[in-house]
C-alpha cells in the first residue's frame, strides 16, 4: 500500500474505540474520522482486536482505508511501555491467540485488584469488580475505575483518597500489570507481518538518556518505527523525536491517540505533518488484496 504524503491525504495511525478505552463504537469512530477528513485510519485499541471487524465493514461503506492495528502493553526495565502494531496480516491465528492471552491477563489483574479491595477496604463487596467494569464501559477496568467505584459506594470521599489509601503506589490495590516484556510483543507484531511502532515516546517521562536506551532495545527486538507526531506534543518533543528517528534510520509514524470527542487538542486527523527528511511508516505497508 503506497500512500503519498500529500495534502489531499489525512493519515491517523493511532486511535481507540469502545473495544478498549475509547468513547465511540468502532462504527461511530469511522464515521467521525470521515467527518474530520481522515482518509487512512488504523484502529489501535489496547490489547484487543475486537473492534476491527466492525470498523472494517464501516470503512468499506464510507470509502475509508483501514489499516490493521493494535496497541500492546509491555514492560521495559520496570516501565510500562506501549507498542503500536500496524499492518499485521488479517486473521493471523497465532497473533490473535497471543492478543487473547494478553486480554485475559488484563482481566486477571482486575480480579486481583478487586480481591485486594474486598480484603482491605471496610464495607467493600465483591460486586466492586462488576461496578468498575460498568464504569469502564464493559472494558477491563483499571485502578481509576475502581477508585470511582469506591467513591460511588460511599467508601471514600473522592478518587484522590481512594488512591492515597488503597490504590496508589505501594497500597493494597496496587497490583502490578501482568505485561510481557518489550521484546516479546515486538516479536508478536513482526511475526504477524506487521510493523512495530514505539508509541508516544515522550509520554513515558523518561530522561533523554533513558529514552535513547529504550529505542536501542526496541530496535534490537525488531522495532522499526517510532511515533514522531502525536497529540498534545510540544515542538521541542517533536524535534527531538524527529532527530532520533533520523539518527537511527527509523520509520516515522503519526497518530492522534484519539479517545473521545470534545478535546480540541486530541482530535482524529488533527495532527501536524511529519517533519521533512523522515521515511513515513506507511511506505512499508503491504499491498492490500485486490
Amino acid at each position: 500500500m503506497t500512500i503519498p504524503q500529500a495534502s489531499r491525504y489525512c493519515i491517523d495511525l493511532h486511535c481507540h474505540s469502545t473495544a478498549s478505552d475509547g468513547a465511540l463504537s468502532p462504527v461511530d469512530l469511522v464515521a467521525r474520522a470521515v467527518e474530520q477528513g481522515v482518509t487512512h485510519l488504523a484502529l489501535t485499541d489496547h490489547d484487543t482486536l475486537d473492534g476491527t471487524g466492525e470498523a472494517r465493514e464501516a470503512a468499506l461503506q464510507q470509502n475509508l482505508v483501514l489499516i490493521n492495528g493494535i496497541e500492546l502493553s509491555c514492560v521495559w526495565r520496570k516501565h510500562t511501555i506501549h507498542v503500536v502494531g500496524l499492518d499485521m496480516r488479517e486473521g493471523d491465528a497465532d497473533f490473535a491467540a497471543k492478543v487473547a492471552n494478553q486480554q485475559a491477563n488484563r482481566w486477571k489483574r482486575a480480579a486481583a485488584i478487586a480481591d485486594k479491595l474486598v480484603r482491605h477496604v471496610a464495607g467493600c463487596e465483591r460486586t466492586v469488580l462488576d461496578q468498575a467494569t460498568t464504569l469502564a464501559g464493559g472494558d477491563v477496568p483499571g485502578r481509576p475505575h475502581f477508585a470511582r467505584a469506591l467513591v460511588e459506594a460511599g467508601l471514600v470521599k473522592d478518587q484522590a483518597q481512594a488512591f492515597r489509601k488503597y490504590l496508589g503506589s505501594g497500597k493494597p490495590g496496587d497490583v502490578k500489570a501482568f505485561w510481557p516484556e518489550l521484546e516479546e510483543v515486538v516479536q508478536w507484531i513482526t511475526g504477524a507481518g506487521g510493523i512495530a511502532v514505539l508509541a508516544h515516546p515522550r509520554k513515558y517521562k523518561l530522561t533523554a538518556t533513558r529514552l535513547r536506551a529504550l529505542v536501542a532495545d526496541f530496535m534490537d527486538a525488531g522495532g522499526e518505527a517510532i511515533e514522531v507526531v502525536t497529540s498534545g506534543q510540544s515542538s521541542g518533543d517533536l524535534g527531538f523525536l524527529a532527530e532520533l528517528c533520523r539518527r537511527h534510520s527509523l520509520l516515522a509514524s503519526q497518530g492522534s491517540d484519539f479517545h473521545f470527542p470534545g478535546a480540541s487538542w486530541c482530535e482524529l486527523g488533527r495532527i501536524p505533518p511529519l517533519p521533512d527528511g523522515l521515511v513515513p511508516v506507511w511506505e512499508r505497508f503491504r499491498s492490500p488484496p485486490q
